[in-house]
């Protein structure tokens, strides 16, 4: 006797439409850019996305989309956004110190 006889059939797990459309929406902000643009064109952007997925994703309410909105926001605004500033920082520290250590001409 099968001790899973009793169990109830696994079923598959399948992504929401929340989880499809955020997806969706995370491919979009990578591969249009939108994270080197100002807020202000990523507000407008991701209006007019959002407005875009929720005729793809009917099945989305209100709040969702909202949630969705939200989200994509937040994707955009990494929370370490001066990356360029510790980069150029980093190198001119490097450069500095690879001139100290030089030898000195004999």
């Amino acid at each position: 006797m099968s001790r899973n006889r009793d169990r109830a059939p696994q079923r598959t797990s399948r992504p929401t439409a929340l989880d499809e459309a955020r997806n969706e929406l995370f491919g979009h902000i990578h591969r249009c850019g939108v994270m080197k643009a100002s807020p202000d064109q990523q507000q407008e952007w991701m209006r007019d996305t959002v407005e875009f997925l929720k005729e793809r994703h009917s099945a989305l309410t209100e709040r969702e989309m909202k949630e969705l909105e939200t989200i994509g926001l937040r994707f955009c605004s990494p929370v370490i956004s001066n990356a360029a500033e510790v980069e150029t920082a980093t190198a001119e520290a490097h450069d500095g110190a690879e001139q100290e250590q030089e030898p000195a001409a004999a």
